[in-house]
């Protein structure tokens, strides 16, 4: 199992899902994914921690605006405050000042030089994600955007993040650091709308697809054979778009 008890800075090490209707949402992924998760705690404004086998994998939470369900992404950083002060000098915008998350961590919300929504943790007590890449949690991040150029110029000045030349091309871009695979980025098409796309590992992509409709979500893409695996990318019963599929982890 791939189990993590810290993250290195710069790493996607934490994915959360901002919900209209958290416990609607609970249970939803509880039975697609076998998460356990528990009620929300006051102290945490509802926000609630879903874990396999005890171990962290996923938050989901209100919404802290109204707006479409989406899942967020957060990058791994030694200094929030450092991090956003990095991100204005290049053009990157602060949708969410750093605030401390009582004894968990200190966060904040960046938007890219292409107005996409990125957050930043730097752990305390929280690390991120214990388990990663195996069934039922996160195996990768992929951004969808409206200038792969300016995306890159921007998360390799902020989080030095390195593109992999073998594996990318002027449309679609592999990230890495200290010569480890991190996460995607491609140009948006027409009918896509841009933004970071959270894709959690599985067995069976299709007994996977069915589930999601049993349960009240949407198949959008049905499963495929794909350059990485056989995948689908379905919506929750909130409208929360995300990936399914028999994903090869990242390397270490």
């Amino acid at each position: 199992m791939a189990t993590r008890t810290e993250h290195t800075p710069g790493t996607p090490s934490w994915i959360d899902l901002g919900s209209p209707d958290p416990d609607a949402a609970a249970a939803f992924y509880g039975a697609l994914f076998g998460w356990d998760i528990p009620a929300g705690s006051p102290e945490m404004g509802g926000y609630r921690i879903a874990t396999i086998g005890g171990k962290s994998v996923a938050g989901i939470g209100p919404q802290p605006q109204p707006g479409p369900s989406s899942w967020s992404v957060y990058v791994t950083v030694a200094d929030a405050d450092a991090t956003v002060a990095r991100a204005e000098i290049h053009n990157g915008a602060v949708l969410l000042a750093p605030m401390d998350v009582m004894e968990a961590g200190r966060m904040a919300v960046l938007g890219d030089t292409n107005g996409l929504p990125i957050s930043i943790w730097q752990p305390n007590q929280h690390i991120g994600a214990e388990i990663v890449n195996e069934p039922g949690t996160f195996v990768w991040n992929e951004m969808a955007t409206s200038d792969v150029r300016k995306a890159h110029s921007f998360y390799e000045a902020v989080f030095d993040w390195v593109v992999d030349p073998e594996h990318s091309s002027e449309t679609a871009l592999i990230f890495t650091a200290g010569g480890r695979t991190l996460c995607g980025a491609h140009q948006a098409d027409g009918n896509e709308p841009p933004g970071w796309m959270v894709w959690f590992n599985s067995d069976d992509a299709d007994a996977a697809a069915a589930k999601v409709s049993e349960l009240g979500g949407t198949v959008i893409m049905p499963p495929a054979d794909l350059s990485f695996g056989r995948a689908t990318v379905v919506a929750d019963v909130q409208g929360a778009v995300f990936g399914i599929g028999k994903i090869d982890a990242p390397e270490d």
